[in-house]
């Protein structure tokens, strides 16, 4: 989902004029709160506040939550060789690459420098894994024109997913982030998963009382 699909619906305007500037001015200053101004998409503080209502969802209904982080490889040598606009015209363009290569339901965003997160609402670990492969390939197949030459440029991706046990918005993050670094340490340009821990909470005290109950103590 982009900021620009999040801030489709239409409100009253308050004087009654078809067009009105004040809604304009509004919808405008609301979208520059949640938006990475470089990329357009969804800036950090969205990400988090996206991120817990989608694991509040899971913990309710059990349906899994899927994130996948991406870190652009060797990004500062883009900086340093061709320049910082050059390096921001890459952002952009693998900002609208994910933005392209998912459902209009996720939640593309800006993580930070040349770090981009992707929250996949419903969505089990295979098919985020064949999301971020699909980003990945996209990726790895589109040349970036500067003014001086052309770009290709890869990503280590790390997807990890939470179930209805009780994790957390930073443990996810933490789980999604190491398997981003593991595909580093592994050479890069490359998707690394990891299936979520089974959790000693899913199962309350009392289930545990009833199953002792029925199978004895030992």
């Amino acid at each position: 989902m982009s900021p620009e699909d999040m801030f489709v619906e239409k409100l009253h305007c308050p004087v009654g004029e078809s067009h009105c500037i004040l809604f304009d001015e509004v919808t405008t200053l609301r979208k520059q709160v949640v938006t990475d101004p470089l990329t357009g998409l969804f800036n950090v503080r969205h990400f988090r506040k996206s991120l817990e209502h989608e694991l509040e969802r899971t913990r309710r209904t059990g349906m899994t939550t899927a994130l996948i982080m991406v870190d652009l490889d060797h990004f500062k040598n883009i900086n340093d060789t061709w320049g910082h606009e050059s390096g921001n015209q890459v952002l952009q363009t693998v900002a609208q690459l994910l933005q392209d290569q998912t459902r209009k339901l996720d939640i593309c965003c800006r993580y930070g420098g040349e770090e981009f997160a992707v929250i996949l609402p419903s969505t089990e670990l295979m098919l985020a894994r064949q999301v971020a492969e699909r980003c990945l390939n996209a990726l790895r197949e589109t040349v970036i024109p500067l003014d001086e030459t052309d770009l290709q440029v890869t990503a280590s991706i790390g997807v990890a997913v939470a179930d209805n046990s009780a994790q957390t918005t930073e443990s996810l993050i933490e789980n999604a982030d190491e398997c981003m670094y593991e595909a580093k340490r592994g050479g890069r340009n490359q998707v690394v998963s990891k299936r979520p821990q089974p959790s000693e909470s899913a199962v309350s005290a009392d289930e545990r009382d009833a199953l002792r109950g029925l199978f004895g103590d030992d």
